[in-house]
């Protein structure tokens, strides 16, 4: 039986980090896979993160099973993070939320609940996206529908392509939105530009899904949640995937969650009903520790202002790497404008590499980065900055022929 299986192609992200480790070269570096990193090069445990845990060491008194949708105060702080503490649909309890296994388990439960509930059949996404993006939602038995993100030299936004392409969305289609630091580009829409969006999506009526797997990492928790907050305060339904294993550091806890924003207190429970239906059949209740973590700290008003602390000095680091990258390459290639790589946020970059450029980097400086082009500016130091620029350098100039 099993003979006839062939190999399926690795993951684009995954497998170049498996690659990453099997590389002998000592100066390797991996501008892959999404995670911080410090100076050291290591992915760190946050203070706040430490601290919460031995609270929950020192207090803890089972390992019980959780509810299907988690703790019902997990899902309370959730809602408070995301929505606003002041926020109407908080106090009418005007939403459901749901304890996932990262913000990928969110994603896929958000599709299912559609697909079965709401009978919706496609969902449009944005290209580029997440490369997991178009395989979970295909997975769920939904339309994969994209629209274009970037213009042609994937430089800059391309909204006037990405509204036009919206406007061929039929009502009740799904929409995939990526709420701040879009992941793979970097590039974010402004207050004007998110107020059309959002326009359309009223007007054509369809169901957002608001990916929001960085916040914190683009202006503030706060403002980085303004889109969801803007469009649900119009008293429209909305569903919400968030993640904490960027902003908490808890990556390898998978510690996430699916908020739905309902109508009315009515619709609350059936729409629960129907999550926890879901869940029961993927992954039965969620894990206990990292939602216990993020819980802790937001529960705490000493860890909370901690953890913002240090959420902001890692936002910080980045937009100085980034800033430190761009002048460097700028000094190197003064005939190339890498002057966009300074209007993107978050973690990631369209670095303006192509994919040939990109395995010249791979096989001939041990740089290991995404095809498209995608790099990881928190894989950026002061101690591999100068080898990173070098080497693109190299290409650049070899492909213009110099």
């Amino acid at each position: 039986m099993f003979e006839k299986l062939t190999v399926a192609p690795p993951d684009p992200v995954f497998g170049l980090a498996e690659a990453f480790r099997n590389d002998k070269n000592p100066r390797k570096i991996n501008l892959t896979v999404g995670a911080y990193q410090t100076e050291d090069g290591l992915t760190p445990v946050l203070d706040c993160v430490k601290r919460a845990e031995e609270k929950i060491l020192a207090h803890e008194k089972t390992k019980n099973y959780l509810p299907i949708e988690g703790e019902t105060v997990y899902g309370d702080l959730i809602a408070r993070l995301v929505l606003g503490d002041s926020s109407s649909i908080v106090e009418d309890r005007r939403y459901a939320t749901a304890h996932t296994p990262g913000g990928t388990a969110a994603l896929r439960i958000a599709a299912d609940l559609l697909r079965i509930n709401c009978q919706t059949k496609t969902i449009w996404v944005c290209d580029p996206t997440w490369a997991n993006h178009p395989q979970i939602f295909a997975s769920a038995g939904m339309k994969v529908e994209w629209y274009p993100y970037l213009t042609p030299d994937r430089k800059a936004l391309g909204f006037d392509a990405m509204m036009s392409a919206l406007s061929g969305a039929a009502a009740g289609d799904a929409i995939l939105l990526h709420t701040v630091c879009h992941n793979p580009t970097g590039f974010d829409l402004n207050r004007e530009q998110w107020l059309e969006v959002l326009s359309l999506v009223e007007k054509r009526r369809l169901i957002p899904i608001f990916d929001f797997a960085y916040q914190g990492f683009g202006e503030s928790v706060n403002a980085d949640a303004w889109p969801i907050r803007e469009f649900v305060g119009r008293g429209h339904e909305a569903l919400i995937c968030n993640s904490f294993s960027k902003n908490m550091g808890l990556y390898g806890e998978r510690v996430g969650g699916l908020t739905v924003v309902v109508a009315d207190r009515a619709a609350h429970a059936a729409t629960l009903s129907q999550m926890k239906s879901i869940i029961r059949t993927l992954y039965s209740t969620p894990p206990q520790h990292g939602g216990v973590i993020a819980k802790s700290i937001l529960a705490d008003e000493t860890l909370r202002t901690h953890w913002l602390e240090e959420l902001e000095m890692m936002r910080l680091r980045i937009k100085l790497l980034r800033t430190n990258f761009a002048a460097k390459l700028r000094e190197r290639i003064p005939d190339h404008d890498f002057s966009f790589i300074n209007q993107q946020l978050g973690m990631f970059s369209f670095s303006g590499l192509s994919r040939e450029q990109v395995i010249r980097l791979r096989q001939e400086d041990a740089i290991y980065a995404v095809e498209s082009g995608r790099i990881n500016i928190a894989g950026i130091n002061t101690r591999n900055l100068e080898q990173i620029c070098d080497a693109i350098a190299r290409c650049v100039e070899q492909a213009a022929g110099c």
